[in-house]
């Protein structure tokens, strides 16, 4: 039996970072762009998500702007070191623990205890990769206002209004204990959004759950320029989302349930 697997196959092994084959098929794979979507907006979501993964391992995707692009309200230095060390360190963990996978199947060798450490290994890496690589897609410089389309129809409806929405989810981000993360998500067996708060990045949510619209609450994604005012950050944050990059995750997911 061959030891190589297949990127199907690796995807599915590693929990969270398996949204990259699957949940973000619509867009990171080429499917056709929705109508209501400038092409400005769509293109750099699905070509950064492309470059988390180049066909043999995971790989870290350029930032889709300069490193000062989103000042004052995150500044360069903090991106510089947020982007290129600490997302750098989750590709290659996620890398390390999906050759250790190669390793112990090949060896037709199950050890209880090193398959779990291998199963943290990978949801803790595979989730910093995966939120990272969303986190910088749906940010840009020039961006905050509110959103439109699909997602606009659904906050209204799931939260009553994008106020009710912000005040919800900057209490998730603002209420993590130590590092972790906000995420805004789509739920696709009830095709409705959830925000979720986790500590880290390990994803222990709902199966199939989408991250849409991700904040980073760890102190490096912060400290340098906020110090403990994290919740200035996030609402400064809001000001560089980029809500039609995220519609354009989103919308083709809603299509995908009412199909």
């Amino acid at each position: 039996m061959s030891t190589d697997l297949s990127r199907r196959e690796m995807l599915a092994m590693t929990g969270p970072a398996a949204l990259f084959g699957t949940a973000f098929a619509a867009t990171a794979m080429g499917q056709t762009q929705p109508a209501n979507l400038a092409g400005a907006t769509y293109q750099p979501v699905k070509a950064l998500l492309s470059e988390a993964w180049d066909g043999k391992q995971y790989t870290l995707p350029p930032l889709p702007y300069a490193y000062d692009a989103l000042e004052p309200h995150i500044d360069e230095q903090t991106m510089r070191l947020h982007h290129d060390i600490h997302h750098r360190g989750y590709v290659n963990g996620l890398n390390a623990a999906t050759a250790a996978v190669q390793e112990m199947t090949a060896s037709g060798e199950i050890d209880s205890t090193k398959l779990y450490a291998l199963q943290r290994n990978l949801s803790f890496n595979g989730g910093g990769h995966m939120l990272h690589s969303v986190f910088w897609a749906t940010m840009s410089p020039n961006s905050g206002g509110k959103p439109e389309f699909e997602l606009a129809e659904a906050i209204d409806k799931q939260y009553g209004s994008l106020d009710k929405f912000k005040t919800y989810f900057k209490a998730a981000a603002a209420g993590v204990k130590g590092s972790g993360w906000a995420v805004l998500g789509y739920e696709p067996l009830g095709g409705q959004l959830i925000v979720f708060s986790m500590n880290d990045q390990d994803m222990k949510t709902m199966a199939g759950f989408t991250p849409l619209l991700p904040i980073d609450v760890w102190e490096h994604a912060y400290y340098l320029k906020y110090q403990n005012r994290r919740a200035e950050y996030i609402d400064n944050w809001f000001e560089v989302v980029n809500w039609p990059a995220v519609n354009s995750i989103f919308a083709p997911l809603m299509k995908m349930h009412e199909g």
